[in-house]
């Protein structure tokens, strides 16, 4: 297939584009390097899987509307990734979260009614339950609450795809990622931070009491569900939980990476944090039955492989 992949040399997207070019795929990655994290962080998945001869890497802002020119006029598949992460700093900068995720997705689902594209896969966030009682998580559920800037563009940009699936046939795949960690995994995020901190023998802070939970997916197992929500053909919209289906106190998190470290934490306790969700939890069940999507990675070998790869070790793919 010819494939766009917007993101690509971010976190998850690396993953993405790594697995489309070993299946063989014709692949067309943007990517702006958002400094919301290092370029040389960047640079470093893009060179997991380039140079290859099936693709063609594009450095442009999607939020422009003279970035579509330089793509691709005919697509088989659009996967969506391309977003400005994070949770708190939407708080602090709510605006540069429109721009980069609500006009960028228009300006996408635009081009790819223009192309004739016909699948448009999107990357949204279990962000948009915010502090949605009715655990574990099911995606038909219509009381959703999110709390946060980042969490509302997503949700939104959802309702938006729903628009263009009613109203221009393309067929829009939603998929809410829950918690995804692994190797080439965002500095900012958990996982990552507390095994360096553990291993500089810094403190490590939890907000809260550390009882929080939140259901840890792996980046094999997201790049799986991704894989196949790309050729999915059951309904025009849908929408589907892409998590594990097991949350995990974050204590007991820590414990995983210290028995993996061989190193206890110093832990210290502050206050919780304005966007932060005192659970995460999805119900998998819809993934399951109609996009055969099986997470296998629990978090204890999860951990395990993440510190392989910190350490120099292959990790994952």
């Amino acid at each position: 297939m010819k494939i766009l992949v917007t993101g690509g040399a971010g976190f998850i997207g690396s993953h993405l584009v790594q697995r489309l070019l070993q299946e063989g795929h014709y692949v067309t990655v943007v990517d702006n390097f958002d400094p919301f994290y290092s370029r040389v962080a960047k640079e470093e998945n893009v060179r997991s899987y380039a140079p290859h001869s099936n693709l063609h890497f594009i450095e442009a802002d999607l939020s422009v509307p003279s970035t579509y020119s330089l793509l691709p006029n005919s697509l088989d598949c659009i996967v969506h990734l391309a977003a400005k992460a994070g949770v708190r700093p939407s708080i602090e900068a709510p605006m540069s979260y429109v721009q980069a995720n609500l006009v960028a997705t228009q300006l996408m689902l635009e081009y790819a009614v223009k192309t004739g594209t016909k699948q448009f896969v999107f990357a949204s966030s279990s962000s948009v339950y915010g502090l949605c009682e009715n655990a574990p998580w099911r995606e038909d559920d219509g009381h959703l609450k999110p709390i946060s800037p980042y969490a509302a563009t997503k949700l939104s940009n959802e309702y938006m795809g729903h628009v263009y699936s009613n109203v221009y046939g393309l067929r829009f795949i939603g998929l809410r990622f829950f918690t995804v960690y692994g190797p080439r995994q965002r500095p900012d995020l958990a996982i990552n931070k507390f095994v360096n901190q553990i291993k500089k023998g810094e403190v490590v802070q939890l907000f809260g009491d550390g009882s929080t939970l939140r259901d840890y997916t792996f980046i094999d197992d997201i790049v799986d569900g991704v894989y196949r929500a790309m050729s999915y053909e059951g309904s025009q919209f849908r929408v589907f939980n892409l998590g594990c289906g097991n949350p995990v106190k974050l204590l007991d998190m820590v414990k995983i990476v210290e028995e993996n470290l061989g190193i206890p934490a110093i832990i210290e306790f502050t206050e919780e944090q304005s966007g932060d969700v005192p659970l995460t939890w999805a119900s998998i069940d819809r993934a399951k039955n109609e996009l055969g999507y099986r997470p296998v990675i629990k978090i204890s070998e999860g951990i395990s492989r993440y510190i392989s790869w910190a350490n120099g070790g292959i990790g994952s793919l």
